[in-house]
């Protein structure tokens, strides 16, 4: 993914959607008014860079009480949400992509996960957590028919790069890559590649890290 989203830094979009995760969990517990302080101890960065993404979108109203909850939360809003609900689809509905759509799906979200495809005919024609699963060679016909615009795949390794090409000619303008394998599409395709083997060795290494220099 490119470093600017219409002059919107990557790192600060995901931080603003992070902010906006504590502001609801604060706003339910009858909070209405944050410091960028807290905000930024609850995330373990400065009140500066609290301040600085918030100038970015043009949020500045930092009062003596902290900032407004309710107002903030839906000014984050406006920056990050579609006008209308954006659906997605599951390419996968193995235990990975099952766990995906109960996660989100519970989540109050502006994004809906709508479709599952799979080639497992134990699954296809299903309902699965309340999501029908279709067979793949259903796939573009049924982006167009259910509106989907994201795909998030969670099928297994080897297959993921055969889904690259459907995803294409279905039209899909956003993918969430859960597999082990780099996926690559063509300019004008969102594409961010989240592999959690990778991530957790990283964390791992750091771990190891950590316990060679404090012996």
């Amino acid at each position: 993914m490119g470093a600017l989203t219409n002059g919107i830094p990557e790192k600060t979009i995901e931080r603003l959607s992070e902010y906006r995760r504590t502001l609801l969990a604060s706003h339910r517990q009858g909070i209405t008014h944050i410091f960028s302080h807290v905000l930024a101890g609850i995330h373990g960065i400065t009140a500066v860079q609290v301040r600085r993404d918030l100038m970015l979108i043009g949020f500045s109203s930092d009062t003596k009480k902290g900032y407004d909850v309710q107002v903030l939360i839906e000014y984050i809003s406006k920056i990050l949400d579609s006008p209308a609900p954006m659906n997605i689809a599951v390419l996968g509905m193995g235990h990975l992509g099952q766990a995906i759509t109960k996660y989100f799906n519970g989540k109050g979200l502006n994004l809906k996960i709508t479709a599952a495809f799979d080639v497992d005919p134990k699954k296809v024609g299903r309902t699965i957590d309340g999501i029908p699963c279709y067979h793949m060679n259903t796939f573009e016909d049924m982006v167009e028919d259910r509106d989907i615009s994201i795909v998030i795949v969670s099928s297994p390794t080897k297959v993921a790069p055969e889904l690259v090409v459907p995803i294409i000619n279905a039209g899909i303008k956003g993918v969430l890559n859960f597999t082990s394998t780099p996926l690559n599409f063509p300019q004008g395709i969102v594409v961010e590649n989240y592999d959690i083997t990778t991530l957790l060795e990283k964390v791992a290494y750091f771990v190891k890290e950590n316990d060679a220099s404090n012996p």
